[in-house]
């Protein structure tokens, strides 16, 4: 960060990426930014689940932002909370998982939605297509919850 924003200069007060990973997964609602085949951006509130470091979530091809992810598959995750906020960047893949083992964590991760009438089974993203699966494998991460002396920026090499 430049200069005048007050980032800690050491690393004493930044953020445990387990404390931060507890954020991404308890929440309910986020919000998913992609960048329109003609360069200009969209945004789209989702549901998902945070499960063994990546972001999980599924949508149908016909969405705009599942067609954006065709010709450009970066991505912006982030949560609600613009003063206590994460920001992930990364790659969103279309993927699949089977019933009798990721699945099944999977849709048990999915129950937070369950008052909500969604309430994925565990064969809901098996086979080719995977129901529409995506998965956000993180490059980047940028987290505060008391800006600027804990802001911490976390990066991955996958």
């Amino acid at each position: 960060m430049p200069d005048g924003y007050g980032i800690p200069s050491s690393r004493d007060g930044l953020l445990d990426w387990a404390d931060v990973e507890k954020q991404l997964t308890a929440a309910k609602h986020y919000w998913l930014s992609t960048v329109r085949p003609d360069g200009t951006p969209h945004s789209v509130p989702r549901w998902g689940v945070w499960l063994d470091g990546r972001f999980w979530y599924d949508g149908a091809p016909t969405t705009r932002h599942v067609r954006n992810l065709e010709s450009n598959p970066a991505v912006s995750l982030h949560l609600e909370s613009g003063a206590e906020a994460i920001i992930v960047e990364g790659a969103s893949t279309a993927t699949s998982a089977q019933p009798d083992d990721f699945g099944a964590r999977l849709s048990a991760a999915f129950s937070k939605y369950h008052d909500d009438g969604y309430d994925p089974g565990p064969d809901s993203w098996a086979g080719e297509q995977g129901g529409g699966l995506r998965v956000i494998t993180p490059s980047r991460v940028l987290a505060w919850f008391s800006f600027p002396t804990d802001c911490t920026r976390f990066t991955f090499h996958r």
